[in-house]
């Protein structure tokens, strides 16, 4: 029997990365918003590796930070190493990865959002969704409680119809032996929604009193204090560290041996795998030259004795999985804990979602993480804040946000996703980013702080800070165009020093600057700043002054595709008038309906005849609308 439970702005299903996040960012940006999740000690739970950031995923960390989200603040206090990854390379691809504690994470993380005005969190399961003439007004429970909202985010992650496989054993469940969700799923089928069966697995757990470390190879944290989040002021300094070890034929023996109890390759797995994340029987399958493999023992936390064995991730059966860690230097008398195990789960074909990721098939229902096919913890998130604050945007009448491929990897995410889809879980890649030399870990807050204020999510106090920060770094710039260094002693004894080629004639600040063997500090010495500037100040002069050539190329590019953006498509355009159109592109262009001639363009299967077309097409439609007039 069903009754009535309330009435809210937005109410979020889920809470795990994509779902906190969401439920954060609609509260934030003022709307009364409801998170309802299956299990109140799950929140924000770590079912894979107790990790955060990395190449690309580390720098959405910093974005969604940028934005007023919660994820960099709260690893940056529970984490229990912090490492800045591709400090030999240039910026774009520099990247921060923090281990973290995963039970800190937790219940800092649900502490977040018990503190949080506008924000309330229940425990219960979500069957059906209310919908009345294609429009989402509200959500029922297992129990019969009908709340009712302007708009409904689901955040469901691997729970749709959730199914955990390790070896011959195959049983309903969401990760970690959680209660899945199974109705909901179907009530989307029910809806229209076409789904896909994805797959992602877990390594197993390991007792660290039985590992012998001094086989292993040790990883520590970086000595800087390192931060996600641009307003942490207090720094980690106790860190654990990690440990390198590896496989070995022995291990790949065993493993082949056993590929017939694999149930990867017994056949009952049917849901796809994340390719950039392979099971090490993939690994050792399609990798068979390879004599070893990278296996990382990552530390769970502070207060438990489990690790966390990154690169052996399996659903072989329990025995084998226990006889292949005994094969691996330091592990010879390892005790496990937990087995590994693959999980398949329904996810929604996300070509079926706005940029907003508002459905188009129901209006004001919306759809954020691994529903939408992606794998990892920060892409859930960025999609998770991006969905709450547009379903919290909406729910108060106000414009929605679109980031686009050249403002955010949150913004090449999702554009991935509702233009091209997936045939698999999507991990983001540095190398999807046409426009990483501008995306980079440095300048999120540049590039993301003023929308964020705009929106209600920065406060007052954190945006004349960065004002304060924008002033210094142009100033600084400014300073170093217009400042000559005359070639005496001083200058050419360090510019020797360097290894550089001397001075003839005085040169600007700038100019020495740009040379590969200078950096910010020599400059400093030669000619300080009138007052001490920020480390993150002088960070984004000495980037933004080597690189002005490279940044001005791509804010070029960054133009023409602006031009090719503000070539609205209307939604009512009939794609069969169109002459000439390939039949592929027709379909696609029916079914992703896209927003602009350059969404248009990156749809697999339109190509640059079919774009030169639906151009002309546009231009006419104009031409004929200005003669009407």
């Amino acid at each position: 029997m069903s009754y009535e439970a309330g009435n809210y702005d937005v109410i979020v299903i889920g809470a795990g990365h994509a779902g906190v996040e969401a439920g954060l960012a609609s509260a934030r940006v003022g709307a009364k918003t409801l998170m309802v999740t299956i299990n109140l000690d799950m929140v924000a739970f770590m079912p894979c590796n107790p990790s955060v950031g990395g190449p690309a995923k580390g720098i959405v960390v910093r974005e969604i930070d940028a934005l007023g989200g919660e994820m960099g603040k709260n690893i940056d206090k529970t984490h229990i190493q912090m490492r800045m990854l591709n400090t030999g390379k240039g910026p774009a691809v520099r990247a921060l990865r923090a281990q973290a504690d995963k039970f800190t994470y937790q219940h800092e993380m649900k502490k977040t959002l018990e503190n949080e005005p506008n924000l309330t969190l229940i425990q219960g399961m979500v069957e059906r969704l209310i919908v009345e003439d294609d429009i989402c007004t509200g959500v029922i429970t297992q129990t019969g409680a009908v709340y009712h909202a302007k708009t409904v985010v689901i955040t469901t992650g691997t729970f749709l119809r959730g199914e955990i496989i390790l070896g011959e054993l195959k049983y309903s469940s969401g990760p970690n032996n959680q209660q899945p969700s199974i109705k909901l799923s179907e009530h989307l089928e029910e809806l229209g929604f076409d789904l896909v069966r994805f797959k992602t697995g877990t390594p197993p757990r390991v007792n660290s009193h039985t590992i012998d470390y001094s086989k292993t190879e040790i990883q520590p944290g970086d000595d800087v204090p390192r931060a996600f989040s641009y307003e942490t002021t207090k720094f980690i300094t106790d860190q654990l560290p990690c440990w390198l070890t590896y496989t070995n034929e022995k291990t790949h023996t065993i493993i082949d041996q056993n590929l017939h109890r694999s149930p990867m390759y017994s056949g009952m797995i049917k849901g796809t795998g994340p390719r950039y994340c392979p099971s090490i029987e993939d690994k050792v399958v399609r990798f068979n030259d390879k004599p070893r493999h990278q296996i990382f023992l990552e530390p769970e936390g502070r207060n438990t004795q489990e690790v966390y064995v990154q690169g052996l991730s399996t659903s072989l059966p329990e025995d084998v999985q226990q006889e292949i860690l005994r094969t691996i230097p330091g592990l010879e008398n390892v005790k496990m804990m937990r087995a590994g195990y693959a999980i398949e789960y329904d996810a929604i074909v996300p070509t079926q979602l706005w940029p907003t990721l508002e459905t188009k098939k129901v209006k004001n229902l919306y759809t954020a993480g691994q529903i939408n096919g992606t794998s990892g913890y920060e892409e859930a998130a960025g999609q998770g804040l991006m969905a709450g604050m547009n379903a919290g945007l909406n729910a108060l009448g106000k414009e929605e946000v679109i980031l686009s491929r050249s403002d955010a990897y949150m913004g090449v995410l999702i554009d991935d996703l509702v233009t091209k889809g997936t045939s698999e879980p999507y991990r983001l890649l540095t190398s999807r980013a046409e426009y990483r030399l501008l995306l980079r870990h440095d300048n999120a807050d540049l590039r993301l702080t003023e929308l964020g204020y705009q929106v209600g999510m920065i406060s007052e106090e954190r945006y004349q800070r960065f004002l304060q920060k924008k002033q210094a770094i142009e100033e600084e710039k400014a300073r170093l165009q217009q400042l000559i260094l005359k070639p005496n002693a001083e200058v050419q004894s360090l510019i020797q020093s360097m290894g550089g080629s001397e001075l003839k004639d005085g040169i600007r600040a700038a100019d020495l600057l740009k040379r590969p063997e200078m950096n910010y500090s020599h400059i400093a010495q030669l000619a300080p700043a009138g007052q001490e500037l920020d480390s993150d100040v002088t960070e984004q002069v000495e980037i933004q002054v080597k690189y002005e050539g490279y940044i001005e190329k791509s804010l070029q590019q960054v133009e023409r595709l602006r031009k090719m953006e503000s070539k609205k498509i209307p939604d009512n355009i009939d794609y069969a008038d169109i002459n000439g159109l390939a039949s592929e592109a027709r379909q696609k262009l029916k079914s992703v309906r896209p927003l602009s001639l350059a969404q248009a363009s990156r749809i697999s299967g339109v190509n640059p005849a079919d774009i030169s077309i639906l151009l002309v097409y546009l231009e006419q439609g104009r031409i004929a609308k200005v003669a009407n007039e």
